[in-house]
């Protein structure tokens, strides 16, 4: 068996509707449900996914059928040596780690969605994936226009920018001219200009609706999309706020966090779809990462541990 095992939660953008039906009687559901005081599970199982893709559904769903398999995945008594989330993941990770209840989590990052789709309006700002950029080249010339950001290092391959519509475009552009061949952009179907500075107004009222919540000191290591350091267990918890209210309109630093771990790890998707997955073989094709959305997920993972 290996020697370390780290637990990734997905972020926005893996949901899909009828994530979940395996496990309709989960208490789990009925849990967000009241937290919430609306319907959350009857999106997630039926839709409509246009509903499912408003950002303020989408992260708490994609949170709640994280945590279903979290709690699924309990009975195998495993010794957890890291939790890692990609953006919203991380607030899944620090529920696993002890750090907010699910009832707590499920309401900020509600309220996180909201504030976010709040903070531009619509229109006003974009995205793009850039595959096959150069790094120095897209961060130096993001500097140079302003108002853009590279939002997520995914992989060495991939880098995601955001900010203003027409900075982005400029950036996009000047890429264009720079790297004439091996260059692919893919202008990414987002309601708002997600980890860009543009999100600080969101950041400010996430960071006053966090009185309302309790937050304990993490029982788990954890990584940060903020920085990618390593948070050892009992972290003060300002430190932990701190990283996620940052976190809101800064870069998410997925490559650098999943190369943090150490080269015999186990890891394991918990949460929908396959994105971190397909993220690891890229950033190191010799971890062995085990997804849990599947119908054969957990037997795999018990052959894994053998």
């Amino acid at each position: 068996m290996t020697k370390s095992i780290a637990l990734l939660f997905p972020g926005q953008g893996s949901q899909y509707v009828g994530m979940g039906n395996r496990y309709a009687n989960s208490p789990i559901f009925k849990l967000a449900d009241a937290s919430l005081k609306f319907g959350l599970s009857e999106i997630m199982l039926r839709g409509p996914s246009e509903q499912l893709g408003l950002t303020k559904i989408t992260q708490p769903a994609i949170l709640t059928y994280s945590i279903i398999l979290f709690e699924e995945l309990k009975r195998f008594g495993l010794k957890i040596g890291h939790v890692l989330g990609h953006s919203l993941g991380e607030y899944s990770a620090l529920v696993a780690a002890g750090t907010l209840s699910f009832e707590d989590a499920i309401k900020a990052v509600h309220l996180r969605g909201q504030f976010m789709q709040e903070a531009v309006p619509e229109g006003e700002g974009k995205m793009y994936a850039l595959l096959g950029a150069i790094p120095e080249n897209v961060s130096n010339i993001c500097q140079e226009i302003g108002n853009v950001i590279p939002a997520n290092f995914n992989e060495p391959n991939q880098i995601v920018i955001s900010g203003l519509a027409k900075s982005a475009d400029r950036v996009v552009g000047i890429l264009k001219e720079l790297q004439p061949t091996g260059l692919r952009v893919m202008e990414l179907k987002v309601s708002a200009p997600f980890h860009s500075p543009l999100m600080k107004p969101a950041a400010f009222k996430l960071e006053e609706a966090f009185s309302d919540f309790s937050f304990k000191e993490n029982n788990l290591s954890y990584i940060a999309n903020l920085d990618a350091n390593e948070y050892a267990p009992k972290t003060p918890v300002t430190t932990i706020k701190k990283n996620l209210i940052g976190q809101v309109y800064s870069s998410v630093l997925w490559h650098q966090s999943f190369s943090k771990l150490p080269e015999n790890t186990l890891c394991i998707e918990v949460g929908p779809g396959k994105v971190l997955s397909g993220l690891a073989k890229k950033i190191d094709p010799n971890i062995q990462v085990i997804n849990l959305d599947t119908e054969d997920g957990f037997n795999n993972l018990e052959k894994a541990l053998q």
